[in-house]
């Protein structure tokens, strides 16, 4: 796995299939659209015309925005290596977890407080049930 800290800057193309990726997986992480708002640092806005279907629509993102959607996807890359069952794979995020550092939440909301601190202690958490070690 890339660590997500070294992500090139992408083109407006790559950044439109990226982020309209990393929405596909947080709808199915059943993320509300201010969640998904929050965690991807994107105007409401931006959130909407990414999920329209305008192959003309183009967006440049920030080196920011990228990581955290590079956050996004290896987190749901580590669902998928640690999971068989989607019910897991894509439940995960919305469990209770009283791993130390969630205390009874559940990943997403902790993801979803905005900060970039708290996307990638999660996706650290994460990714450590998978034995990677920092």
């Amino acid at each position: 796995m890339t660590l997500a800290l070294h992500t090139p800057q992408l083109s407006r193309s790559q950044g439109v299939v990226g982020l309209r990726t990393a929405l596909r997986v947080m709808d199915k992480w059943q993320a509300s659209s201010d969640q998904a708002c929050r965690i991807l640092r994107i105007s409401r806005s931006t959130y909407t015309r990414a999920r329209q279907d305008d192959s003309q629509w183009s967006v440049a993102l920030d080196l920011d925005q990228t990581l955290r959607i590079s956050f996004v996807l290896n987190i749901h890359a580590t669902l998928r290596t640690l999971f068989d069952n989607p019910d897991n794979v894509y439940g995960f995020p919305t469990m209770e977890n009283h791993n130390e550092f969630f205390n009874g939440r559940k990943p997403l909301e902790v993801m979803a407080q905005g900060d970039m601190i708290s996307l990638y202690e999660t996706f650290r958490r994460i990714d450590a049930l998978r034995g990677a070690q920092w």
